[in-house]
């Protein structure tokens, strides 16, 4: 039998990544390790739906490139992975009953932006879980937890988002250097991870350093608690650590 899958936050960060040689090397690394899951559930930071949804159950043919102003070639870089159609009863059934699918609704950049180098062959069957408009840290670290025993079937449960994401405080001219306020707010999500501080992270917007300075909205956030419920009192491990551009952490994080 094999061994649990881990579950992962993933900082999928900027577009230019996917030609930067730097994440391309430490995504890549990272990828390595974790061997050919059956199947990859991505929980992503652009895909709002009024209620947990379902994307495109079919081959990835089309993506969403909902990123704006970056070179033309980043608009023609495909990732043709496999649908993931066959989980999406199990996953219904573990979440509380079937869910809509949006057939038709692409990856967006938040998914296939680091799988692009996590699984740059593109084999791996992919299946999108949307952020329901409303749900609470809470409410996403419960369906984590609910999702959790897909991980002992060989799906890789994803949440996509980033440390920080105050894109009005970007520095393009400080490629490593972090802002205070930054590294402040990264470190505090850190220790309360390693020190399993639950209820801490829960109310991170009142007991976080400057939580709103780094994520003025918190949809980039929220994909941490997905994947913190489905590892929640496992080994927490950081295979990404860093700043790009004063102020954009690409610490990831890794449970289990």
């Amino acid at each position: 039998m094999k061994p649990k899958l881990p579950s992962l936050f993933v900082t999928h960060g900027a577009p230019l990544w996917l030609t930067d040689p730097k994440m391309q090397g430490l995504f890549g690394a990272w990828g390595q390790t974790l061997g050919h899951p059956k199947a990859i559930l991505v929980l992503s930071a652009h895909w709002y739906s009024p209620q947990l949804s379902l994307g495109e159950t079919k081959a990835h043919e089309a993506l969403v490139y909902d990123f704006y102003g970056f070179p033309r070639e980043l608009y023609q870089l495909q990732y043709p992975a496999p649908g993931a159609g066959e989980w999406v009863a199990r996953i219904g059934g573990l979440a509380g009953g079937p869910l809509p699918v949006v057939e038709g609704r692409g990856l967006d950049h938040g998914v296939w932006v680091p799988l692009y180098h996590l699984w740059p062959k593109a084999e791996i069957p992919v299946l999108q879980l949307s952020l329901p408009r409303n749900a609470t840290p809470r409410d996403l670290f419960g369906l984590g937890q609910r999702l959790a025993p897909l991980r002992e079937e060989g799906v890789l449960l994803v949440g996509s988002g980033s440390m920080t994401h105050n894109l009005g405080e970007l520095d393009w001219s400080n490629p490593d250097q972090p802002e205070p306020w930054a590294a402040e707010f990264d470190r505090w999500v850190a220790e309360r991870l390693e020190n399993w501080q639950l209820e801490a992270l829960l109310d991170w917007e009142a007991k976080a350093p400057l939580a709103r300075k780094n994520h003025p909205t918190v949809e980039h956030f929220l994909p941490l608690f997905f994947a913190a419920g489905a590892g929640w009192g496992e080994r927490v491990t950081f295979p990404l650590t860093g700043f790009q551009f004063g102020s954009l952490s690409y610490r990831s994080a890794q449970f289990g």
